[in-house]
């Protein structure tokens, strides 16, 4: 995980009270969404640590439904937020849990069915000042903090892969700012996060996809 600097602490402009519990909530609602492709039809958000403790009184509940709507930090719908998901049509839930060890203490494990019917579980942290990292997909190690365009990939753990995806890119005039790959087991399955200095579309999406090893390709905005 990248270290933060005293200025990254700094709080963001928002909505509620506190910087972690708020305006961070928001941006792992926000990454959640994305990771999704949009609102998803029902969720259940556990909440881990001091997010289960604190979370009516320092709307953490409300800001993380708000992310999910594509709310922004500082949107005073916010405050609204559990009324206007209903709404559009969201079923949700909140339930304070224990992840167990090795968690961050403001972390939360969203349980996700897309419209589509796909089931996720996306796990993710506030870290301060706003600053978030996605640490799960689906159990699976990542490592994901939203401030650049991104792009996920899911792919059998074989010699060339990296090297195929990272041609298309470069083919696309996309560079390249962070790259790191993550698998449980060689040769089984692994995710690569690249963050990119410039938006990936969704014809590059498309020819990534038609690389035989890879499975799935998500675009992730920054938030």
């Amino acid at each position: 995980m990248r270290n933060f600097s005293c200025f990254d602490i700094l709080g963001p402009v928002m909505v509620g009270p506190s910087s972690s519990h708020t305006a961070g909530a928001v941006r792992l609602g926000r990454l959640a969404r994305a990771i999704a492709g949009g609102l998803p039809k029902e969720v259940k958000i556990l909440l881990h640590g001091s997010f289960s403790q604190t979370y009516r009184g320092h709307g953490t509940d409300l800001a993380l439904i708000g992310g999910l709507l594509g709310f922004e930090t500082d949107d005073v719908r916010i405050r609204d937020s559990f009324e206007i998901a209903k709404q559009q049509g969201l079923i949700f839930q909140l339930v304070p849990t224990n992840l167990g060890e090795g968690f961050h203490p403001n972390s939360v494990k969203f349980l996700i069915t897309t419209v589509d019917g796909e089931k996720l579980s996306i796990t993710g942290a506030s870290v301060g000042g706003g600053n978030v990292v996605i640490t799960h997909i689906n159990d699976d190690e990542i490592e994901l903090k939203g401030d650049l365009p991104a792009l996920i990939t899911t792919h059998r753990d074989i010699p060339g892969v990296i090297s195929q995806v990272c041609g298309i890119l470069a083919g696309h005039n996309i560079n390249i700012a962070f790259m790191r790959v993550f698998r449980k087991e060689k040769r089984k399955l692994a995710h690569m996060v690249v963050e990119t200095d410039e938006k990936v579309e969704p014809d590059v999406l498309e020819e990534i996809l038609k690389i035989e090893t890879v499975e799935n390709v998500r675009a992730i905005e920054p938030v």
